[in-house]
Protein backbone atom coordinates (compact mmCIF):
# COMPACT_ATOMS: atom_id res chain seq x y z
CA UNK A 1 0.00 0.00 0.00
CA UNK A 2 1.45 3.44 -0.95
CA UNK A 3 1.54 6.02 2.05
CA UNK A 4 -0.43 9.18 0.66
CA UNK A 5 1.78 12.12 2.25
CA UNK A 6 0.87 16.01 2.76
CA UNK A 7 3.45 18.64 3.01
CA UNK A 8 2.77 21.63 5.08
CA UNK A 9 5.37 24.51 5.11
CA UNK A 10 5.89 28.19 4.63
CA UNK A 11 9.42 27.59 3.03
CA UNK A 12 9.07 26.01 -0.88
CA UNK A 13 13.06 24.85 -0.65
CA UNK A 14 12.46 22.37 2.08
CA UNK A 15 8.89 20.96 0.60
CA UNK A 16 10.81 20.89 -2.30
CA UNK A 17 13.47 18.63 -0.46
CA UNK A 18 11.05 16.27 1.10
CA UNK A 19 8.92 15.94 -2.00
CA UNK A 20 12.12 14.37 -3.59
CA UNK A 21 12.62 12.01 -0.56
CA UNK A 22 9.40 10.82 -0.40
CA UNK A 23 8.68 10.34 -4.04
CA UNK A 24 12.10 8.76 -4.03
CA UNK A 25 10.62 5.75 -2.06
CA UNK A 26 8.67 2.87 -3.47
CA UNK A 27 6.27 2.90 -0.66
CA UNK A 28 4.98 6.80 -0.32
CA UNK A 29 3.84 9.60 -2.85
CA UNK A 30 3.87 13.33 -2.01
CA UNK A 31 -0.37 14.05 -3.14
CA UNK A 32 0.10 17.95 -1.94
CA UNK A 33 1.47 21.05 -0.56
CA UNK A 34 1.03 23.48 1.33
CA UNK A 35 1.94 27.00 2.77
CA UNK A 36 0.18 27.93 5.23
CA UNK A 37 -2.10 26.07 7.96
CA UNK A 38 -4.75 27.19 6.62
CA UNK A 39 -3.92 25.89 2.89
CA UNK A 40 -3.06 22.66 4.84
CA UNK A 41 -6.77 22.17 6.35
CA UNK A 42 -8.33 22.28 2.47
CA UNK A 43 -5.85 20.40 0.74
CA UNK A 44 -5.80 17.66 3.55
CA UNK A 45 -9.77 17.77 3.05
CA UNK A 46 -9.16 17.37 -0.68
CA UNK A 47 -6.36 14.98 -0.81
CA UNK A 48 -7.06 12.63 2.19
CA UNK A 49 -3.31 11.84 2.67
CA UNK A 50 -2.43 9.25 5.20
CA UNK A 51 0.07 11.79 6.86
CA UNK A 52 0.58 15.64 7.41
CA UNK A 53 3.91 16.63 7.54
CA UNK A 54 3.14 20.25 9.34
CA UNK A 55 5.26 22.61 10.72
CA UNK A 56 4.46 24.17 13.67
CA UNK A 57 5.30 27.53 12.73
CA UNK A 58 3.54 29.33 9.98
CA UNK A 59 2.42 32.58 8.67
CA UNK A 60 -1.49 33.15 8.84
CA UNK A 61 -3.34 29.82 10.53
CA UNK A 62 -0.18 28.42 12.12
CA UNK A 63 0.05 24.21 12.05
CA UNK A 64 -1.07 24.11 15.29
CA UNK A 65 -4.53 25.77 14.83
CA UNK A 66 -4.19 23.45 12.02
CA UNK A 67 -3.97 20.21 13.24
CA UNK A 68 -6.72 21.16 15.83
CA UNK A 69 -9.12 21.45 12.36
CA UNK A 70 -8.08 18.57 11.04
CA UNK A 71 -8.16 16.11 14.14
CA UNK A 72 -11.51 18.04 14.94
CA UNK A 73 -12.83 16.94 11.68
CA UNK A 74 -14.72 13.02 12.02
CA UNK A 75 -14.18 13.36 8.17
CA UNK A 76 -10.47 13.53 8.48
CA UNK A 77 -10.20 10.91 11.70
CA UNK A 78 -8.08 8.56 9.66
CA UNK A 79 -5.54 11.35 8.63
CA UNK A 80 -1.82 11.53 11.09
CA UNK A 81 -0.44 14.68 11.56
CA UNK A 82 3.52 14.72 12.71
CA UNK A 83 4.44 18.29 13.62
CA UNK A 84 7.82 19.26 12.24
CA UNK A 85 9.62 22.11 14.42
CA UNK A 86 12.41 23.98 14.43
CA UNK A 87 14.38 22.52 17.68
CA UNK A 88 13.92 19.00 18.84
CA UNK A 89 12.08 20.41 21.88
CA UNK A 90 9.42 22.71 21.05
CA UNK A 91 7.42 25.28 23.33
CA UNK A 92 4.29 24.19 21.65
CA UNK A 93 4.71 19.89 21.60
CA UNK A 94 2.72 19.11 24.40
CA UNK A 95 0.39 21.57 23.11
CA UNK A 96 0.39 19.72 19.63
CA UNK A 97 -0.12 16.48 21.36
CA UNK A 98 -3.26 17.80 23.16
CA UNK A 99 -4.11 19.24 19.46
CA UNK A 100 -4.36 15.36 18.10
CA UNK A 101 -0.98 15.23 16.37
CA UNK A 102 0.54 11.93 16.49
CA UNK A 103 3.86 13.12 17.32
CA UNK A 104 6.93 15.44 16.06
CA UNK A 105 9.96 15.57 14.83
CA UNK A 106 12.89 18.12 14.18
CA UNK A 107 13.54 18.96 10.92
CA UNK A 108 17.37 18.26 11.82
CA UNK A 109 16.28 14.48 11.98
CA UNK A 110 18.29 11.99 9.19
CA UNK A 111 16.37 11.75 6.00
CA UNK A 112 16.03 7.80 7.35
CA UNK A 113 14.44 9.32 10.33
CA UNK A 114 11.88 11.06 8.47
CA UNK A 115 10.68 8.57 6.19
CA UNK A 116 10.31 5.78 9.37
CA UNK A 117 8.18 8.81 11.35
CA UNK A 118 6.27 8.90 8.41
CA UNK A 119 5.64 4.81 8.24
CA UNK A 120 5.13 4.56 12.01
CA UNK A 121 2.24 7.78 11.89
CA UNK A 122 0.92 6.25 9.08
CA UNK A 123 0.65 2.55 10.93
CA UNK A 124 -1.76 4.54 13.37
CA UNK A 125 1.51 4.28 16.25
CA UNK A 126 2.85 7.16 17.95
CA UNK A 127 5.77 8.86 15.90
CA UNK A 128 8.41 9.13 19.15
CA UNK A 129 8.99 5.86 21.24
CA UNK A 130 6.74 5.95 24.43
CA UNK A 131 9.83 6.39 26.27
CA UNK A 132 11.17 9.48 24.53
CA UNK A 133 7.35 11.08 24.18
CA UNK A 134 7.05 10.57 28.34
CA UNK A 135 10.35 12.30 28.55
CA UNK A 136 9.63 15.54 26.64
CA UNK A 137 5.89 15.66 28.33
CA UNK A 138 7.76 15.01 31.44
CA UNK A 139 10.33 18.20 30.69
CA UNK A 140 7.34 20.13 29.66
CA UNK A 141 5.77 20.03 32.28
CA UNK A 142 8.19 19.92 35.12
CA UNK A 143 8.87 23.65 33.36
CA UNK A 144 5.73 24.91 34.71
CA UNK A 145 3.46 23.55 31.85
CA UNK A 146 1.50 21.00 34.15
CA UNK A 147 -2.19 22.62 33.47
CA UNK A 148 -3.06 21.32 36.88
CA UNK A 149 -5.50 17.97 37.15
CA UNK A 150 -8.45 17.99 34.99
CA UNK A 151 -11.56 17.07 36.44
CA UNK A 152 -13.44 15.96 33.37
CA UNK A 153 -10.80 14.29 31.87
CA UNK A 154 -10.47 12.58 35.63
CA UNK A 155 -14.10 11.04 35.35
CA UNK A 156 -13.70 9.97 32.21
CA UNK A 157 -10.71 7.50 33.45
CA UNK A 158 -14.06 5.89 34.84
CA UNK A 159 -14.62 3.95 32.24
CA UNK A 160 -11.67 2.06 31.95
CA UNK A 161 -11.64 -1.35 33.33
CA UNK A 162 -9.06 -1.80 36.61
CA UNK A 163 -6.68 -3.85 34.48
CA UNK A 164 -6.67 -0.65 31.26
CA UNK A 165 -6.26 1.90 33.80
CA UNK A 166 -3.12 -0.12 35.56
CA UNK A 167 -1.89 -0.18 31.42
CA UNK A 168 -2.54 3.37 31.06
CA UNK A 169 -0.17 3.97 34.27
CA UNK A 170 2.44 2.18 32.32
CA UNK A 171 2.36 3.57 29.27
CA UNK A 172 2.18 7.15 30.63
CA UNK A 173 5.43 6.02 32.10
CA UNK A 174 6.80 5.12 29.24
CA UNK A 175 6.77 1.89 28.77
CA UNK A 176 6.75 0.02 25.52
CA UNK A 177 4.02 -3.05 25.32
CA UNK A 178 6.51 -5.90 25.63
CA UNK A 179 7.51 -4.13 28.87
CA UNK A 180 4.49 -4.08 30.08
CA UNK A 181 3.63 -7.30 29.00
CA UNK A 182 6.23 -8.60 31.36
CA UNK A 183 5.30 -6.51 34.03
CA UNK A 184 1.78 -7.65 34.09
CA UNK A 185 2.69 -11.42 33.29
CA UNK A 186 0.21 -11.21 30.67
CA UNK A 187 1.20 -11.37 26.54
CA UNK A 188 2.27 -8.21 24.42
CA UNK A 189 -0.87 -8.86 22.26
CA UNK A 190 -3.19 -8.81 25.40
CA UNK A 191 -1.39 -5.27 26.26
CA UNK A 192 -2.07 -4.05 23.06
CA UNK A 193 -5.79 -5.07 23.05
CA UNK A 194 -5.90 -3.63 26.74
CA UNK A 195 -4.23 -0.45 24.84
CA UNK A 196 -6.44 -0.34 22.26
CA UNK A 197 -9.58 -0.29 24.65
CA UNK A 198 -8.25 2.23 26.11
CA UNK A 199 -7.81 4.28 23.43
CA UNK A 200 -11.23 3.98 22.32
CA UNK A 201 -13.15 4.51 25.51
CA UNK A 202 -10.95 7.80 25.76
CA UNK A 203 -11.22 9.03 22.75
CA UNK A 204 -7.21 9.17 22.06
CA UNK A 205 -6.17 8.92 18.25
CA UNK A 206 -2.71 6.96 19.52
CA UNK A 207 -0.44 6.44 21.97
CA UNK A 208 0.99 9.69 22.58
CA UNK A 209 -2.60 10.78 23.29
CA UNK A 210 -3.15 8.13 26.04
CA UNK A 211 0.15 9.92 27.24
CA UNK A 212 -1.19 13.48 27.80
CA UNK A 213 -4.08 12.08 28.75
CA UNK A 214 -2.24 10.07 31.77
CA UNK A 215 -0.51 13.38 32.92
CA UNK A 216 -3.65 15.50 32.81
CA UNK A 217 -5.69 13.39 34.67
CA UNK A 218 -3.53 13.03 37.18
CA UNK A 219 -2.85 9.44 37.09
CA UNK A 220 0.61 10.19 36.23
CA UNK A 221 2.73 12.37 37.72
CA UNK A 222 5.74 13.76 36.11
CA UNK A 223 9.13 13.48 37.86
CA UNK A 224 11.31 16.40 38.74
CA UNK A 225 14.11 16.63 36.13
Amino acid sequence: MTIRVLLADDQALLRSAFRVLVDSEPDMEVVGEASDGAEAVRATAETMPDVVLMDIRMPGTDGLAATRRICDDPALSAVRVVMLTTFEVDEYVVQSLRAGASGFLGKGSEPEELLGAIRVAAAGEALLSPVATKGLIARFLAQGEEPGVDGARSERLDVLTGREREVLVLVGGGHSNDEIADRLDVSPLTVKTHVNRAMAKLGARDRAQLVVIAYESGLVRPRPL
